[in-house]
């Protein structure tokens, strides 16, 4: 993966579905966005800032993820994920995300992405799936 500059940005947009809901999840939370799939919106904008960056057979993977959820976002409303790199090495990038949705930030935090080479993942992964106790 070639180093992307400070600065870089990606981003990624949806429509909240039902299935994404804290009450679909859990009964007991109210019909919201879960936090869970915030936080995955911010990593595919994450991903989708470093595209241009990555050489074949590459992929990146989380690697850490804080992140506050400041406003709640019901059902049908779009929320814009962004990722801003704010630092990182040839082995790993560093993002400032933020998360709106059609009248509030709903979320902020700083996210790392770590470069994998994909058949060596896919190799470690078939490994451990076939010592399954």
């Amino acid at each position: 993966m070639r180093q992307p500059p400070i600065g870089t940005k990606g981003s990624y947009e949806f429509v909240v579905r039902r299935d994404q809901l804290a009450g679909t999840l859990e009964p007991s939370l109210p019909p919201v966005l879960a936090t869970c799939f915030m936080s995955l919106a911010m990593e595919m904008a994450a991903m989708e800032a470093l595209k241009p960056y990555m050489e074949p057979g590459e992929m990146t993977v989380g690697a850490i993820v804080n992140v506050n959820h400041i406003a709640a976002t019901p059902e049908g409303w779009r929320v814009r994920a962004e990722a801003e790199v704010v630092g990182g090495d040839a082995r790993k990038v560093e993002f400032n995300v933020r998360a709106f949705d059609e009248k509030d930030e709903i979320g902020n935090g700083y996210h790392v992405r770590a470069m994998a080479p994909r058949a060596k993942f896919d190799e470690r992964l078939a490994a451990k799936a076939s010592a399954k106790p």
